[in-house]
């Protein structure tokens, strides 16, 4: 029998403004459920990201019942769980931990299917052929092995750290065959996105604390369609423009929603409503989404 009171955590460093716990929070409270959810963050308890698996520990021992992980411990706290599921284990990152009966701490990452549900959702007709994804960060790995579920043909991966953009190739080829995936410096934008499907934004570029653009305005046309992980704000500088030279464009609210509903369905077993909690991040966010 599924419980009615549920005590969460999120884990990492400058949490504050996350609207993952008050996504939760909502739809618990439209379920009947009483659902506390704690920020845990390491910049204000003064410690470092590898002290994830004492808080982990910790939260264990005070009978939570799920964490959710963000940067920069999604890649140390792997070492502190007892077992993951094959896709955190593939992207070796977790975003979701959840404690199982009898104490076991499984990690899981929603990341990948909150993108590749967003993705499907809403630019459900776009041609997956060639991707150019900006960004080889944690975010990144997960939206790549999301496109590359979808079906992508090949996702040419661009990061200002160059080794970085190959670490993150080398890996996605490993997992779905050679020549799925290839590195390339900023300074080949010009020739990718002249034939490119699509452009897949996963650097922080465009967050409040992280205004501009992270390529140059004229290399957008209107035969790119572009998907963003970015959602505060919702519409950002770079969504704003594409959309208005004609792109279709997905802003990053869905998959901040979709790997929230997949972690409230892990955490509590019960199933949420994904379109009320896309209300709510327009919501939360203070901003409409824009159409399409």
């Amino acid at each position: 029998m599924a419980n009615d009171s549920y005590l969460v955590g999120l884990i990492g460093s400058g949490i504050g403004p996350s609207l993952t716990p008050a996504l939760h929070e909502r739809e618990a409270g439209r379920q009947g459920l009483r659902y506390l959810y704690r920020l845990i963050d390491i910049d204000t308890l003064g410690v470092p990201p590898e002290a994830v698996g004492d808080l982990v520990r910790a939260a264990r021992d005070l009978a939570f019942d799920g964490l959710n992980i963000t940067h920069p411990c999604k890649q140390l706290v792997i070492r502190y769980l007892d077992a993951l599921t094959p896709q955190a284990e593939a992207l070796g990152a977790v975003n979701t931990v959840v404690f199982d009966d009898s104490g076991r701490a499984i990690g899981h990452n929603t990341d990948v299917t909150g993108f590749a549900t967003s993705f499907a959702r809403g630019l459900p007709d776009a041609p997956l052929e060639r991707i150019v994804q900006l960004g080889a960060g944690g975010a990144g790995a997960a939206v790549a092995h999301a496109t590359l579920t979808l079906g992508a043909g090949r996702i040419t991966v661009v990061d200002a750290m160059p080794q970085r953009a190959v670490d993150l190739a080398t890996s996605l080829n490993s997992h779905f065959g050679d020549g799925r995936a290839v590195p390339a410096t900023p300074d080949r934008l010009p020739e990718l996105l002249t034939t490119a499907d699509g452009i897949v934004h996963a650097t922080p570029t465009g967050m409040a604390a992280h205004p501009g653009l992270p390529l140059p305005v004229d290399l957008l046309h209107p035969g790119l369609w572009l998907a963003e992980v970015v959602y505060r704000p919702l519409e950002t500088e770079l969504l704003r423009t594409a959309r208005a030279l004609g792109c279709a464009t997905l802003d990053g609210g869905g998959m901040a929603v979709f790997q929230a509903a997949d972690a409230f369905r892990l955490i509590t077993g019960r199933e949420p409503d994904a379109a009320r909690m896309l209300a709510d991040i327009t919501d939360l966010a203070g901003t409409a989404t824009a159409p399409k």
